[in-house]
């Protein structure tokens, strides 16, 4: 295993060419703090270090765009991460998201990111983007599901996934893990975009205008419960929650192992507040670090993660909706062993606290 000192080296060692190669404003910020010397010291400072026991490194924290939820998720998990002795800062990115996030890590430039699983899986099997370049990244935790969530219009007749044949749908921007959400879903159900009368690759905004406007009967949406988009559109117009469940949703599961079952609940508030429970599907988000990670920065790092989600300081909404107890269930990419040996250690204290 590479140790910590090999890893940043590896991320400051790359040329200024290649950072400023990378457009988005969080890879920019790695470059600068790169250049200035902010994010560490030289190698055999940090060898000397750790010969020392002053196993000290810094993360590069990649997350998504300062609108979702990823970048406020790093945020709060940025001060957690920093009071340990091993952790000596955190620099939190603002990204792309799940796809550059990975390659980040890949390239040097993220130690520590927040992803999609569906995204990961492609990665480690070396599939669609990922084909022929396998990711070398590991599970610290579990977290929040982003839920597929089907949203008509009142009067548009649509009650199920095949009713949305010959219908006006908003299947998010190309390219998007929303429009690829909903490609799977309709091919569940035995639809093509040429089944539908019109397909719109509007994102959550300019779908719920349209639909607001008459122009779309339908839209997907990937995203945490409550979505704020849906949640306004609620609140001018009559909508109908359309289920993925029966023979769509098996489908589902049994060709896409990082799909999950999901219940939008009836009667919360902050869940839309929905008369009856809709049954639909999830795609976890996933908490990753490279494989060569030392085995004592990925324990640490669980175990903070997890000490912060059983305290009362959880600011971040997304985080309030992870069972502490699952983060290391039905994963898609296997746990990094430093996290494996966390979780090892908590079922172990569980057992001996039960005799």
């Amino acid at each position: 295993m590479l140790s910590r000192t090999l890893i940043l080296a590896a991320a400051l060692g790359l040329s200024g060419a290649l950072l400023a190669g990378c457009s988005d404003n969080g890879n920019d910020a790695a470059k600068k703090d790169a250049d200035t010397g902010t994010m560490a010291g030289d190698a055999s400072t940090e060898s000397a270090q750790a010969d020392a026991g002053q196993q000290e490194v810094n993360l590069i924290f990649g997350t998504g765009g300062t609108s979702g939820s990823y970048y406020p998720i790093g945020g709060a998990l940025k001060p957690i991460f920093e009071a340990s002795d091993l952790i000596g800062g955190v620099q939190v990115v603002s990204t792309g998201a799940s796809v550059q996030n990975i390659q980040n890590i890949q390239d040097g430039l993220n130690q520590i990111a927040i992803v999609m699983s569906d995204v990961a899986y492609d990665a480690v099997n070396g599939k669609n983007q990922f084909e022929g370049a396998k990711a070398d990244i590991a599970t610290l935790a579990g977290l929040y599901p982003n839920v597929v969530q089907i949203v008509a219009t009142a009067d548009s007749g649509i009650q199920g996934v095949a009713d949305l044949k010959g219908k006006r749908v908003g299947v998010g921007k190309v390219g998007s893990g929303v429009e690829q959400s909903a490609q799977k879903v309709l091919e569940s159900a035995g639809l093509t975009y040429d089944d539908l009368a019109r397909v719109s690759h509007t994102g959550y905004a300019d779908s719920v205008t349209e639909m607001s406007n008459g122009n779309l009967d339908a839209a997907f949406f990937t995203s945490g419960v409550p979505n704020s988009s849906i949640t306004g559109l609620m609140q001018t117009s009559e909508v109908t929650f359309v289920p993925v469940e029966g023979d769509v949703a098996n489908k589902l599961l049994e060709a896409y192992p990082y799909y999950e079952t999901y219940t939008i609940p009836a009667g919360k508030p902050e869940r839309y507040g929905l008369e009856n429970a809709v049954t639909t599907v999830a795609i976890r988000n996933i908490l990753i670090v490279p494989t060569s990670m030392d085995e004592a920065v990925a324990k640490e790092l669980t175990k903070r993660f997890d000490d912060y989600l059983g305290s009362d300081k959880v600011s971040v909404g997304a985080l309030k909706d992870i069972d502490p107890a699952s983060m290391d269930q039905n994963l898609v990419v296997p746990l990094h062993p430093g996290a494996k040996a966390y979780y090892d250690d908590r079922e172990g204290a569980g057992d001996s606290n039960d005799d």
